[in-house]
């Protein structure tokens, strides 16, 4: 439905033309139809031009200027006949069929300036003017909807505002404490001081990492049958959490990811003190961002052939890095050049080139005196191993003794020293060559390293020929991705912060800003944030800040039948959006309700304890072993460990994306299953029996009170009249913990205002 009504909208704003109803039309022929029937000509139909669509293809014209109904092009559209395009289901909506057929009698004239043009998301973001005056956000959003006959929505109330806040930038709810110290803060600066000792706090880089981590398919293992383990995989998911807590510049966040090791090369030498110098101890750290490629799902018998392992890893960084920095389905062009994008299969195999030569290092996190000191303690280490080999064998009393020893020497023995996966360089760079229809096994032509030339040229890339080298192709693309002439870079990423906001991007499918993607609602807004994003030095809190102090965040989600009719959707924003809460933010603000949240940060990942039946789906459940410390098992959701082969059934429940590839946004279903869990779940139950007893440590053995409490603990506010006298009347048949698991299932504690 909203292709539909952005179809009509954005062809003027982004091109900047004239005449709307061919802007349209050739946006619609561009979206729809070219793909097939441009440079393919399929059955030797081109619909670029005037008169190669005049001349039509096998079957004749396709359209007979000023005729719609004459005009077989409308016929196929309309899907009347036997010939019915496009293909599948991808049938075109009434509205667009409606612009064809009005273009069509109005004579089907061509605008070559739009012909010609790069698609929209290919062109720089220029900077438009702010159409009004207050807040930039809000003048660009009363102006759409003006042009809608919409009226924006009033302002939510204090307490909703704080909810809707704190949950947008923790994943968490606030506590009775917090609600309390906003709602009654008489300053003017009130929510300013609200939104910067949110964006202060370390749950901000949990909560908003999170998305980055769906996005760059994070998981601790490999998936498929075999599902190996990546030992350091959490580093760099510390790694982005620290990032994002620290408002590290995003075009450096990106180079980090790409490039660090080429970027800022160094040697681990210490300068005279036992610790790395601070300058050191930071590129280091910025080397684990790197880790972002050493993460990817891949079945171990890859590595049965060289070739094919290389093949597959470069075609995942590759198909990466178009997602998640691009926002670009650039993976169509492995086989064959892309359908609908500006981009060759001989491009697309110039950028795995530049992933040639780059491969998976196990480092040390500290310098080589780090490392020589380390094995002073091997003899402890040898002599644990060997009380473990004597233990196999023994029987009765004697292994019990053995198993003891065995134990003490542990305990002796030294920690591991520490390590991180990264990318480092093969010593011979291997050739890159175009595979016929992606098979490693059929190599066409040698391809250079390379850019997508439709996104603006790349830094020149200089290698000896005849002698081995030190790549730094990596260094290239990094540059390339993060230069001033990108037009992408920065519109992906506001769209994804305003999605995390909005519930919805301002382009709806934020990894595919492509022809086959949706076209913005607001395009001069997008640009105007992206250009924003990069004048305020690529910080993201401070995006954060610009979005969440518009009148139309703090907006309520209240609106009027007429508004509802005329923009069902929410398309111009007039009004905020209900959310359900994600898998991660349901288990993590059921346990601070219960006040059994363990904030404790980073770290390997935590395996909790699961059910026999639900660890009948493991396929091998002696690789779950639980952690012995069941505070651990309370950790935030993105510290627990992600097998791939073996979601966590609550997580899983409520839409857990498929870390096989990039995930912009999650899914939220309404499934029978999603109640179930919440009702009978062993989590939801143990939680509700924790909550119970804060609930009485609070209120005794009075009703009310508890009823009290209850609410206040869980929502952040009274219960009505009537809300008191029902729960009093449920508690006097039911048990607090049956009160509290119904608290727990209250469609206001899973959704947001």
């Amino acid at each position: 439905m909203h292709r539909t009504f952005v179809l009509l909208l954005i062809p003027l704003a982004l091109l900047g033309q004239p005449a709307p109803l061919e802007s349209a039309a050739q946006a619609i022929l561009g979206a729809k139809c070219v793909s097939c029937h441009g440079a393919t000509a399929m059955s030797g139909l081109d619909l670029r031009s005037a008169a190669a669509t005049a001349k039509g293809g096998k079957r004749g014209p396709a359209v007979v200027a000023g005729n719609a109904g004459a005009s077989l092009l409308l016929q196929a559209v309309e899907r009347k006949g036997e010939l019915q395009m496009p293909p599948g289901k991808g049938a075109l909506t009434a509205a667009e069929i409606g612009v064809l057929r009005d273009w069509v009698n109005a004579g089907a004239k061509f605008n070559a300036a739009v012909t010609g043009a790069a698609w929209w998301s290919f062109r720089k973001p220029v900077r438009p003017p702010v159409p009004g005056e207050g807040h930039p956000v809000d003048a660009f959003l009363r102006a759409k909807a003006r042009e809608k006959g919409l009226a924006m929505a009033p302002a939510a109330d204090r307490a909703t505002l704080v909810r809707r806040a704190t949950f947008d930038l923790h994943g968490l709810p606030p506590t009775l404490e917090e609600t309390a110290a906003f709602v009654n803060d008489p300053s003017a600066d009130a929510y300013e001081k609200l939104l910067d000792r949110l964006l202060a706090s370390p749950r901000y880089g949990e909560r908003w990492g999170r998305y980055w981590l769906d996005l760059v398919r994070y998981a601790d293992t490999s998936g498929f049958e075999t599902d190996h383990f990546f030992v350091n995989a959490w580093r760099y998911r510390d790694y982005v959490i620290r990032a994002f807590n620290t408002d590290k510049p995003y075009t450096t966040f990106v180079q980090e990811q790409i490039a660090a090791d080429e970027i800022w090369p160094m040697d681990l030498d210490h300068e005279g003190t036992s610790k790395l110098p601070a300058e050191k101890a930071e590129n280091l750290n910025r080397r684990i961002g790197t880790g972002l490629f050493t993460i990817g799902s891949f079945p171990i018998e890859f590595t049965y052939y060289g070739d094919q392992f290389r093949a597959e890893w470069q075609a995942d960084a590759v198909d990466t890095v178009g997602a998640a920095f691009l926002g670009l389905t650039v993976g169509c062009a492995r086989c064959h050049d892309h359908k609908f994008d500006a981009i060759s299969q001989r491009e697309y195999y110039g950028l795995s080139a530049l992933f040639a030569g780059s491969a998976e290092r196990e480092i040390p996190l500290g310098g080589l005196f780090d490392v020589q000191t380390s094995t002073r303690s091997f003899p402890l280490l040898a002599q644990a191993e060997a009380y473990k080999q004597l233990a196999r064998r023994a029987k009765g009393a004697e292994r019990d003794e053995l198993l003891r020893r065995l134990g003490e020497a542990y305990l002796r023995a030294p920690a591991r020293p520490p390590t991180a996966n990264v990318l480092g360089h093969e010593e011979i760079v291997p050739a890159t060559h175009l595979l016929v229809k992606g098979d490693f096994k059929n190599k066409g032509e040698r391809v250079e390293p390379g850019f997508v030339a439709a996104l603006g040229p790349g830094p020149r890339i200089e290698e000896p020929e005849d002698v081995l080298f030190v790549p730094r192709r990596r260094k290239a693309l990094a540059e390339w991705l993060t230069s001033a002439e990108q037009p992408l870079l920065g519109r992906v990423m506001v769209n994804r912060i305003w999605q995390g906001h909005f519930g919805e991007g301002l382009v709806r499918t934020p990894n595919d800003f492509g022809r086959q993607g949706e076209l913005p609602t607001h395009p001069e807004l997008l640009d105007w944030l992206a250009v924003e994003f990069a004048e305020r030095g690529w910080s993201m809190k401070q995006m954060h800040r610009l979005l969440m102090t518009s009148a139309a965040y703090r907006a309520t989600s209240v609106a009027p039948a007429e508004t509802l009719e005329k923009d069902p959707e929410n398309l111009y924003l007039t009004r905020r959006n209900r959310r359900r809460l994600d898998g991660d933010a349901i288990r993590d603000a059921t346990l601070a309700v219960a006040g059994t949240l363990n904030l404790k940060m980073g770290g390997v990942g935590v395996i909790p304890a699961m059910t026999k039946e639900e660890l009948r789906a493991a396929r091998m459940p002696e690789l779950w072993p639980v952690h012995p410390d069941p505070a651990e098992h309370n950790r935030r959701s993105i510290y627990l460990q992600m097998k791939r082969s073996l979601t966590l059934p609550l997580l899983q429940i409520f839409d857990a994306p498929d870390s096989a590839s990039s995930c912009a946004r999650r899914e939220r279903s309404t499934v029978a299953p999603q109640a179930l869990a919440m009702m009978n779940s062993e989590f939801t139950t143990a939680q509700a029996a924790r909550f119970a007893a804060r609930v009485k440590q609070q209120a005794g053995e009075d009703a009310e009170a508890a009823v009290e409490a209850a609410w206040r603990i869980a929502l952040s506010r009274a219960p009505s009249a009537a809300e008191r006298k029902t729960a009093v009347a449920y508690l006097e048949r039911n048990s607090m913990e049956r009160l509290c698991l119904m608290v727990l299932n209250l469609s206001e504690f899973l959704y947001v205002d």
